[in-house]
């Protein structure tokens, strides 16, 4: 090991070209690393999505997330699934998988277990299908679309940012995915109307049959197409209307055909427009409608980079955009990123000052001071090209084990310097005193980094979420610290035997300048230090002959320790002001979507009233639990202004929580909460952590439900869980429609009419498809609004029995209110 230092001693080029070779591939790698706020520590996850219109969420959870969840159970690298079944007819299923697990690898697995599962899947769920899709939460950045002038209703912009803008921006380098928030996409809805069908003695079944039969595509074929008459000279494609495209092709569609010659058209008996396919969700911007595009980024990718460009192509399209739709970017998580990172290379600019004056100070000759603040970049720079090779990112714990690592590189080449400078005291050259210091501190040096790394890798060993998020601080600080020792047997040495000089050599220009620049600080500096030094020998002196009190003054130092490791608070990461509050609205069980908006925006408007608020952004309809739709909910993003312009404490993003807290009491219509964000993105969807309490034993659902309001109860008794809180209810009022089915065979009615009648009038029944805008939209059919709004309406719908008369529901249907869960969750199945 010590025939290193001597092998670069004499060959000081090799070891300027091993520092370049450093220099140069660290300063490539710098550009590539990506950039992120703290290492990526979320489990990767896949997301399968199905949507059954009209059902419960009990008979989804039955007969969708069930068998789902049985046969994706046990796919390779899965942590665990955890699904929702929600009042508005969809699923979601959530398949977490273990950190570094690929994730396209996993899609595909979790796409052909979905694959197996689908035969068992109601026909209605298959026809719609079933979506499986890589999630990431790794959130970068919303874009909203909107109308200044009021000219364009949500559904335009909604379907606008799916035609226009959806696409080019998921076309981006490093976006992983673009979803679209606000109103659905376009759908022909069929709104029927229940007493001209009865009149005309038609039900719902002839509707659908009519619409399946008059709107499909259609493969006509071609004359002369071979093998045909040898004489031919034309071949010719044939051409008919096959799916119909606007609101007028599908009203003059044929329902039946009289006897007479008379005719039903579809227009007739229902009024159809160009909807949307849902109607559950709504986007809102500052309490105006607005098209919500949240931006996610692919694993491993730049989000300042995504950042820039996003607002690069928007800054174009805008360009193309019609009159009376303009783009807004209000949320920007990149922007609290880059004040992180540019605050924390801050730091290490300033550490890097102090060490250069530090050295400067102590040294107090240019040459010896140059070889360890060349061990500085060198050192730094290197450990970004091995970041690079082992996939590690720019982001605040990198950078502050960079910040740490800089006192240690720097003193392994004052350890050089010093010691040469020693042995050239002693009348030695100055490359001779090199080959003897080297002799000496070689292996020093080596054991230094050798000690520095046993403490700070098996950091990186430990297990689970706390571990991966610190390995990268760990790792960042034992790759400098090895470069610099590397650096200090190699270039160190070699500039030691070059630079240094006999103490009785004559002065050179720089260090005359430096003298009469800095010679004022440094006499005073030597003085004092030499003082401090005696005083320092002294009191160790004394020390020595009083053995208890030293024991007795390492004992208080325990104590004070353990004292503060007992009362300190302890946390993962410390809560942050990332410019963003998460404000949600529960509204009483069975509560309208419509009373959901009220609310919604009553607490937008109270948001922007208070100062230190830029925006809100509100979605009436979606619930904080899981970001499903939920109509009796609502999310306000409340973002803050700038740091600068909020300096003030009473604008600190807690400040301005606990503020609206108070002022969003005034609302009692709802149970509104305000919190900040999770300190990691992906880790909740608020700060603070979650428990599941799971039914092993079957017991039901009123059982959970009273286990979990006991937990509840009892967490009120602890100050740190007095937030504690639970969406799940299993009294959510409901209505009950019983079939008595021998009623219904009696007076000849086909129980599967009868379904479908219910699923037509009240659900949202999908038919097949249509094309426009060169996109295919859903053809959607339910009857009009006034009649299905009391129950009552229920029983006065009327579907056709073996004899063709109209029999109203009401003859063998109960109908009767009742209670359920309005959303049923499942973890590991």
């Amino acid at each position: 090991m010590k025939n290193i230092a001597q092998f670069f001693v004499d060959r000081p080029i090799m070891a300027a070209v091993l520092s370049l070779l450093l220099l140069i591939t660290g300063g490539i790698a710098v550009f590539q690393l990506p950039i992120s706020e703290y290492p990526e520590v979320v489990p990767p996850t896949v997301v399968v999505k199905a949507s059954y219109p009209g059902a419960n969420p009990k008979v989804i959870a039955e007969t969708v997330a069930t068998p789902l969840e049985e046969q994706i159970n046990g796919v390779e690298g899965m942590l665990y699934t955890s699904s929702q079944a929600t009042s508005d007819g969809s699923m979601t299923l959530t398949v977490t998988f273990a950190l570094g697990t690929d994730l396209n690898n996993a899609q595909v697995e979790v796409q052909n277990r979905v694959a197996q599962a689908l035969p068992r899947l109601p026909d209605e769920v298959q026809r719609l299908g079933v979506t499986t899709q890589k999630s990431s939460p790794d959130l970068t950045m919303v874009v909203h679309l909107v109308s200044p002038d009021h000219r364009y209703n949500m559904l335009y912009l909604s379907n606008f940012a799916r035609l226009h803008v959806k696409d080019v921006l998921t076309r981006l380098n490093g976006v992983g995915d673009v979803q679209v928030f606000g109103a659905g996409e376009y759908s022909m809805r069929v709104w029927l109307n229940p007493d001209k069908l009865a009149q005309r003695g038609l039900t719902t079944g002839d509707v659908v049959n009519a619409i399946r039969e008059q709107n499909v595509q259609v493969a006509a074929g071609a004359l002369n197409a071979p093998p045909g008459p040898n004489n031919s000279a034309f071949q010719l494609n044939v051409n008919t209307q096959g799916r119909l495209s606007s609101v007028d092709d599908f009203r003059n569609i044929i329902v039946r055909t009289d006897a007479d010659g008379s005719v039903v058209h579809l227009g007739d008996v229902a009024r159809v427009e160009l909807g949307s396919n849902q109607y559950a969700l709504r986007s809102l911007l500052d309490n105006q409608p607005a098209a919500a595009l949240p931006i996610f980024a692919r694993p491993g990718s730049n989000a300042i980079d995504i950042s820039n460009e996003v607002r690069a192509t928007m800054a174009q399209l805008k360009k193309t955009f019609p009159q009376g739709v303009d783009y807004r970017i209000v949320y920007d998580p990149t922007v609290f990123v880059r004040g992180s990172i540019e605050a924390v290379a801050h730091t290490l600019l300033e550490a890097i000052l102090l060490v250069v004056l530090v050295v400067i100070l102590f040294l107090q000759t240019w040459r010896a001071s140059v070889i360890p603040l060349i061990a500085v970049p060198v050192s730094l720079v290197g450990t970004f090209a091995v970041m690079y090779l082992i996939g590690f990112s720019l982001n605040a714990l990198s950078l502050f084990g960079m910040v740490l690592a800089i006192g240690i590189v720097v003193d392994d080449a004052i350890v050089v310097v010093e010691n040469v400078e020693r042995h050239i005291a002693l009348g030695q050259s100055p490359k001779e005193a090199t080959r003897k210091a080297m002799h000496e501190v070689t292996g020093p040096i080596v054991a230094t980094a050798l000690v520095l790394c046993a403490v700070f890798i098996p950091t990186a060993f430990i297990s689970g979420l706390t571990g991966q998020f610190y390995r990268q601080f760990a790792i960042t600080i034992a790759i400098s610290t090895v470069i610099s020792a590397f650096n200090s047997l190699t270039l160190s040495p070699a500039l030691a035997a070059i630079l240094l000089k006999p103490h009785d050599a004559p002065k050179d220009r720089l260090t005359r300048i430096l003298d009469r620049g800095l010679g004022w600080l440094f006499h005073p500096f030597n003085r004092m230090f030499h003082r401090g030094s005696e005083r320092y020998v002294e009191g160790t002196r004394r020390l020595q002959g009083k053995g208890p009190a030293a024991l007795l003054l390492y004992a208080g130092l325990i104590a004070l320790t353990w004292f503060g490791f007992a009362h300190v608070p302890t946390g993962f990461v410390p809560a942050q002001d990332k410019q963003y509050l998460v404000a949600f609205a529960q509204l009483p069980d069975a509560s309208s979507l419509d009373r959901s908006q009220d609310v919604i925006e009553r607490m937008s408007a109270i948001a922007l009233k208070q100062p230190g608020v830029e925006h809100a952004v509100a979605f009436p309809g979606l619930s904080i639990n899981g970001f499903t739709n939920s109509p009796n909910s609502g999310i306000v993003f409340v973002t803050l202004k700038p740091f600068e312009d909020r300096r003030d404490p009473s604008l600190s993003a807690g400040a301005i929580a606990a503020t609206l807290n108070q002022k969003f009491a005034a609302i009692q219509d709802a149970y509104i909460a305000i919190f900040p964000p999770p300190p990691v993105q992906g880790l909740g969807t608020i700060g603070g952590f979650r428990i599941q309490i799971e039914d092993r034993g079957q017991l039901g659902f009123d059982e959970l439900y009273q286990q979990t309001q006991k937990l509840i109860a009892a967490s009120r008794k602890t100050p740190a869980l007095a937030g504690l809180f639970s969406s799940f209810q299993v009294s959510v009022p409901q209505v009950d429609a019983d079939v008595d089915r021998e009623k219904a065979k009696a007076e000849g009615v086909n129980l599967s009419d009868v379904y479908q009648t219910m699923q037509a009038y009240l659900g949202s029944l999908y038919v097949n498809d249509f094309n426009r805008f060169g996109r295919t939209y859903q053809v959607n059919v339910s009857a009009e609004p006034a009649f299905r709004h009391d129950l009552a309406d229920i029983g006065q719908l009327k579907t056709r029995n073996d004899k063709g008369q109209m029999v109203p529901l009401g003859s063998f249907v109960t109908v009767k209110r009742g209670a359920g869960p309005d959303r049923v969750q499942h973890y590991n199945g």
